[in-house]
């Protein structure tokens, strides 16, 4: 009797079967679940420069930046090799038990040098969330330290983002971030934020300015400033909707906080190492934050890093808040990781001696240009930015800036289109293009971004139920 033929399984598309794989089990992150599972993802197969490559073959220009981190652009081959050399010497090295490793030293000590002052010590994170979680952390402990332990109220703006910890999250001042979480928490409270654009009593910079320290001066006294420990805040928010406050903003919310004896904590995970000219955008104004939380440009986002900075009083009032060998009960397992350290070093080697920081401030009068040029579109009721980051904040009627109806599915079009047309933004909820592209970026690449974004408005305003929607 003949043997049965063997069943033979069916030769599966590489990427159909890596859609499959990812809808069965990978969760990504502030995603909806179902809405994802039906979609199937995108895959993207390689980058080089300013450009990214699907799984299609697709090329496209990143305007984003990945998610507002790969500030030197995809393919330095210098970070690679410094990566795979220090993974030949030494791929892992812990923090604890007095042990160290030299590219965590040496990226400590370039921080504090680069960094505005008084901030001279580093605690190294794998990320801005669980900066951000660290620096709430060391805040209680400094308040404790000092026999202030009744400052444990911490203040922040709504729209502002500070990760999505448990203790990040409730600081973040965003609706998606708090549902279904329990957050905020009764320690955690938010005052307005100061966007111009939408500020009921106009856009004045110096009555934004006003309305923003007088309105944490209220919020600590109804808290009692016995009790207000620290104000959080980005220089811009970033995922808020790119909101810039007016020049002199951060540090009239600087000299509040040290009038009303609370700790001024700068979230510079999405502003800092150039991505609004200067090193760190504090330097814009000449503020000196008494912590400091930074991720992302740190390593470009070649790997998993962030930080803590802070300046030598709370280090002091933590050193020496608890008798000799009692340690300060705050640690991860990654914290210095010499490969990401040894990343980190080579990325602040290109922004300063590689030029690309330089690059940034060169170009970013053209970025502003660009964003400018669409003010008058007729999607577009604001064009804002600072160096090279930047929205557009589209609404549906200009002069009462009404923003578009739910239901139209704005954003998910607007990214589409956008996606069809070869270039990747950010498409907020709330209708507003984030755009932060690499700070290596050319002025013709900031001259094709604007071109294409251009389009994709023009497509989408030539939809009939888009435009009979505009007043």
């Amino acid at each position: 009797m003949a043997s049965p033929m063997p069943t033979l399984k069916p030769v599966l598309n590489p990427t159909s079967s890596l859609v499959e794989m990812d809808r069965d089990h990978l969760i990504h992150p502030v995603t909806s679940l179902r809405t994802h599972e039906a979609r199937g993802v995108t895959i993207l197969e390689s980058g080089r420069g300013m450009y990214l490559t699907d799984s299609t073959g697709r090329e496209l220009l990143d305007a984003f930046a990945g998610l507002w981190c790969v500030n030197v652009g995809y393919g330095q081959e210098s970070i690679v090799r410094v990566a795979a050399d220090q993974m030949r010497r030494l791929p892992y090295a812990t923090g604890y038990f007095h042990f160290g490793n030299e590219p965590a030293i040496r990226l400590a000590q370039r921080l504090v040098e680069l960094a505005p002052s008084p901030l001279e010590h580093v605690y190294f994170t794998l990320g801005g969330s669980d900066a951000v979680d660290s620096a709430i952390r060391y805040v209680v402990h400094y308040f404790n330290a000092i026999g202030k332990s009744s400052k444990k109220q911490f203040i922040a703006l709504e729209r502002g983002y500070h990760g999505s910890t448990t203790a990040g999250a409730g600081l973040t001042g965003l609706p998606t971030f708090h549902r279904n979480f329990d957050v905020p928490t009764t320690w955690q409270h938010h005052i307005p934020s100061p966007y111009p654009y939408r500020n009921p009593v106009g856009s004045d910079p110096q009555t934004v300015i006003a309305q923003s320290a007088a309105a944490l001066r209220a919020k600590v006294q109804a808290l009692g400033e016995e009790n207000v420990a620290a104000f959080f805040c980005e220089p811009i928010q970033g995922s808020g909707g790119v909101i810039v406050p007016p020049a002199g903003w951060l540090k009239a919310m600087q000299e509040t906080c040290h009038d009303l004896g609370i700790l001024f904590v700068v979230d510079e995970v999405i502003t800092g190492f150039g991505r609004t000219g200067p090193m760190f955008a504090c330097e814009h104004e000449g503020v000196r934050p008494d912590l400091m939380t930074v991720a992302k440009g740190l390593t470009s986002g070649y790997a998993p890093m962030g930080a803590v900075l802070m300046s030598d009083a709370v280090y002091t009032a933590l050193a020496d808040g608890a008798a000799p060998g009692v340690p300060v009960g705050h640690g991860f397992t990654y914290s210095g990781h010499p490969v990401s350290a040894a990343i980190g070093l080579e990325v602040l080697r290109l922004y300063t001696e590689g030029g690309i920081l330089a690059n940034c401030q060169a170009v970013a009068p053209r970025f502003a240009a660009g964003l400018k040029s669409l003010a008058d579109h007729p999607l577009v009721g604001d064009a804002r930015g600072q160096g090279l980051l930047g929205a557009l904040e589209l609404v549906a009627d200009k002069r009462l800036k009404t923003s578009f109806a739910a239901s139209l599915r704005l954003p998910e079009r607007l990214f589409d289109k956008g996606y069809k047309n070869g270039v990747i933004f950010r498409s907020f909820g709330d209708c507003m293009i984030g755009l932060a592209p690499a700070l290596c970026c050319t002025v013709d690449e900031v001259d094709l971004i604007f071109a294409r974004i251009r389009r994709t408005l023009d497509q989408l305003l030539d939809e009939s139920d888009i435009r009979s929607a505009i007043k």
